[in-house]
């Protein structure tokens, strides 16, 4: 579905992207995760066409992407912090994003009515607590009902309760065939949601496993653990 072919990006003398290449497929959860400044957020960026790598090319569905922008209509994004105009309220952003994606299609309101968002349709963003605004941004991501879900550090600023609707969600989502790229710091929250692992490390891809491989290679059940054996033979 989507697959990235040494894929290259320099940003002045700095290489955040070293030869990328990976496939992830329809129906997989990928967790997409290293170190800080290891090239994850740049390599969701260029998949997203917010960045434009220097070499290497990208095919969503089997067209490339710099040819092919209607592709992202596709896409549900939640980013890791959600920027919004601090005077509109809640309802506001959410009819705005409607009127841009113009579409007619059926909402997937999953998402507001479990967070209670319909609630607070008149709510200033600038009032909002950090995991409100999370709230916000994941109910975005999955409302026009994307074929892809990329979602970066999702339950960063979620309390309990909001975080397990979420992963719920998602495994929800996962299980309807749907395509899910996951960053997240927190590999402890991963266990139960992710198919496959994306490892990146100084803008180099270390390894692309199944979760089944990573468990057979190790002999770790916990992803965290499976992780720091593989990192530590590196």
């Amino acid at each position: 579905m989507i697959i990235a072919s040494n894929v290259s990006k320099k940003f002045g003398r700095l290489k955040v992207l070293d030869n990328i290449s990976v496939a992830c497929s329809k129906g997989e959860c990928i967790a997409l995760i290293g170190p800080n400044a290891s090239g994850k957020t740049t390599l969701i960026k260029t998949i997203l066409g917010m960045v434009v790598q220097d070499s290497g090319f990208i095919t969503f569905n089997g067209n490339n992407i710099l040819h092919h922008w209607q592709y992202r209509e596709q896409i549900g994004y939640m980013p890791q912090t959600g920027r919004y105009p601090d005077n509109m309220t809640i309802g506001h952003v959410f009819n705005m994003m409607k009127d841009i994606r113009g579409t007619r299609a059926v909402l997937d309101e999953d998402l507001v009515n479990a967070f209670q968002l319909k609630a607070l349709l008149n709510k200033r963003m600038r009032t909002l607590s950090g995991g409100t605004r999370q709230k916000v941004s994941a109910s975005l991501a999955f409302l026009f009902d994307p074929s892809v879900l990329i979602l970066d550090e999702p339950t960063a600023g979620l309390d309990p309760v909001a975080s397990e609707i979420l992963k719920e969600k998602i495994i929800t989502e996962k299980k309807k065939g749907k395509l899910i790229l996951i960053t997240s710091h927190i590999l402890s929250e991963l266990d139960d949601l992710v198919t496959q692992v994306i490892y990146m490390q100084e803008g180099k891809l270390c390894f692309h496993k199944s979760i089944e491989e990573l468990r057979t290679d190790t002999g770790e059940e916990k992803l965290n653990r499976a992780i720091a054996k593989i990192m530590s033979k590196v």
